[in-house]
């Protein structure tokens, strides 16, 4: 197991021991939390019977639906669950109405219905706690307006929270060590002094790297990535 998850190999092999739960004549296998083992197990009819196990009363609705799919469409497509902060903002509803549409909550309630495995979400979970705890940073859940393409759309909304969950977004499953930070905070730094985005440039000389370690640091290269991470954009 990797380190850092904050769970033990006993607690997940416990988590792992299935149960079947049958429905409109289909079987599907759970773990003792009552999620799919195997999310490509995953229909509609699953959905539609954990919904009352869910505490919802009265069947899914077409609101229900619409963040299930997003959910659905997000995990087929990344291989990851939707953040909670993503999932409300994509489907422009308030954490109050997620708390409405779904009693038992966002990971209990509306990833369970959507058969997407508890094991991810927990993963998803710790690496931001661990990457919080690591740099001190302080959590505020909040919700950030950005464009179609994930970039912030006011630089002034930025914090550290952010940073962490587009870097997760990103896919960087590894902890943002102290040299994703200093060049975070000087990519910061000089927007603010020139109102500008430094060029890759400019960004590897005053930070002593070269493009390899850029690249290294930010997969997804410099603007998709580290620049996306500090909120900014270049116009």
């Amino acid at each position: 197991m990797r380190r850092g998850w904050g769970f033990t190999l006993g607690q997940f092999r416990t988590n792992m021991r299935s149960k079947t739960y049958t429905f409109n004549g289909k079987k599907y296998k759970m773990d003792n939390q009552g999620f799919l083992i195997s999310p490509s197990d995953w229909d509609e009819d699953f959905a539609e019977g954990m919904a009352r196990r869910a505490k919802i009363v009265g069947g899914l609705t077409e609101e229900h639906w619409r963040v299930i799919r997003f959910i659905r469409n997000t995990f087929e497509k990344m291989n990851e669950c939707p953040l909670v902060y993503v999932a409300c903002r994509e489907n422009r509803i308030g954490l109050g109405e997620l708390k409405r549409l779904f009693p038992a909550g966002y990971l209990r309630g509306a990833c369970k219905l959507a058969g997407v495995t508890y094991r991810e979400v927990k993963f998803q979970q710790h690496w931001l706690e661990e990457n919080i705890a690591r740099h001190k940073k302080a959590y505020e859940a909040r919700k950030y307006s950005t464009d179609e393409h994930g970039f912030l759309t006011d630089s002034s909304d930025w914090d550290e929270n952010f940073a962490l969950r587009t870097a997760y977004e990103l896919g960087m499953r590894e902890y943002l060590t102290d040299e994703h930070w200093k060049v975070i905070s000087y990519l910061r730094g000089f927007f603010k002094k020139t109102g500008e985005v430094p060029t890759v440039f400019q960004t590897c000389e005053e930070n002593g790297l070269a493009l390899t370690d850029l690249e290294r640091l930010f997969p997804d290269g410099y603007h998709r990535g580290a620049v996306k991470i500090a909120g900014l954009r270049v116009r």
